[in-house]
């Protein structure tokens, strides 16, 4: 017997996602607090909805830097600044995939796909990482190719300008999908972000790369060229790290410790067995056991799995269904699973 998720995806402090200020107080008191399905769908729905909307404005706003980049590249010949473009570049185009991935994440679930699309958004973070590599390796060879045949950089006002637009543009943009990714709980969009702050360091990288040829040193464009590289290569392994994490199911400890201490809080639960969370693309779900009283009603033993349930939907941000499984609790020796153990 076990308590089924009626989930919500509610997302600050204790679970709910209301919205903030006069406007969501007032939407609060017209329209009570709820746990039903259509309360969750619409969550679901609103945390999508933020997260294109994110995208949109940072591909809006890294295209633009991007665009203005390489019209300065085209004319100047920095192959640093044309290392930050082609970062940038991909940085925006990963707003795509992720795009995508938010679609269908929208989706109900079906008798194939049981638990829905949004694995989708964690596949999408695979195609980050495939970028975030392209753009390493292109900047890689163009570095290393103007080390072995030097040519003049011109116009290094223009280069110095380039830079400063990227890091602008770039420390904008990563603020914003970091902020709107922890909101709602999408690692993609948090990576994506961490991924364009980087970028930003790198555009001040370009501008001191103008400065050497400045004072008279034309290696330091090329050099700046391969610290950029590098840097792209750092966030290529904390990006990927973070994809195959999520990929993996792997969840912040501190979560599963909230959701222990939320389940043995609860009243009727006597201890509290294996807890299991994941991510499923930007919504948490959990599967746990807990302990009550074995000479308890079947009604009271559901009603404890319910409140148990309930419980985690106030301490877990993001969790949209939990699956709460009552054990009886064991007395002299015996065994309520004994039956399941040559099938394990």
């Amino acid at each position: 017997m076990s308590a089924h998720g009626h989930g919500h995806g509610h997302g600050h402090g204790h679970g709910h996602g209301h919205r903030r200020g006069r406007i969501g107080r007032l939407g609060h008191i017209l329209r009570p607090h709820s746990h039903e399905a259509a309360d969750k769908v619409d969550s679901a729905l609103e945390a999508s909805a933020q997260g294109m909307r994110a995208l949109w404005i940072s591909l809006a706003g890294l295209g633009a830097t991007t665009v203005l980049q390489a019209a300065v590249v085209a004319f100047t010949g920095s192959v640093a600044l044309l290392g930050d473009t082609l970062h940038n570049a991909a940085d925006a185009l990963t707003a795509v995939p992720l795009g995508i991935a938010f679609v269908l994440g929208r989706r109900p679930p079906t008798r194939r796909y049981t638990y829905g699309y949004g694995r989708a958004e964690d596949l999408a973070g695979v195609f980050i990482v495939v970028a975030i590599a392209a753009s390493c390796i292109v900047a890689g060879y163009a570095a290393v190719e103007r080390l072995t045949h030097p040519q003049p950089v011109e116009h290094l006002p223009a280069v110095a300008g380039a830079a400063l637009v990227g890091f602008l543009g770039n420390e904008l943009v990563a603020r914003y999908r970091i902020r709107v990714g922890r909101r709602i709980g999408s690692a993609a969009l948090v990576a994506d972000g961490l991924h364009a702050r980087t970028d930003g360091f790198a555009s001040l990288a370009v501008l001191l790369g103008a400065g050497g040829i400045a004072l008279g040193a034309p290696w330091a464009d090329p050099v700046v060229g391969l610290l950029i590289t590098a840097a792209i290569s750092v966030v290529l392994w904390q990006t990927a790290r973070e994809v195959w994490r999520r990929l993996m199911d792997a969840v912040d400890p501190a979560l599963l410790d909230r959701a222990e201490t939320a389940l043995a809080s609860t009243p009727g639960v006597l201890a509290v067995g294996d807890v299991r969370l994941r991510w499923i693309g930007h919504n948490l779900r959990a599967e746990c056991d807990v302990i009550v009283d074995p000479g308890c009603t079947l009604v009271r033993a559901h009603q404890v799995a319910v409140d148990a349930e309930h419980s985690l939907m106030h301490a877990l941000p993001r969790l949209t269904g939990a699956l709460v499984h009552p054990d009886p609790e064991a007395r002299d020796g015996e065994d309520h699973h004994a039956v399941l153990a040559g099938h394990r």
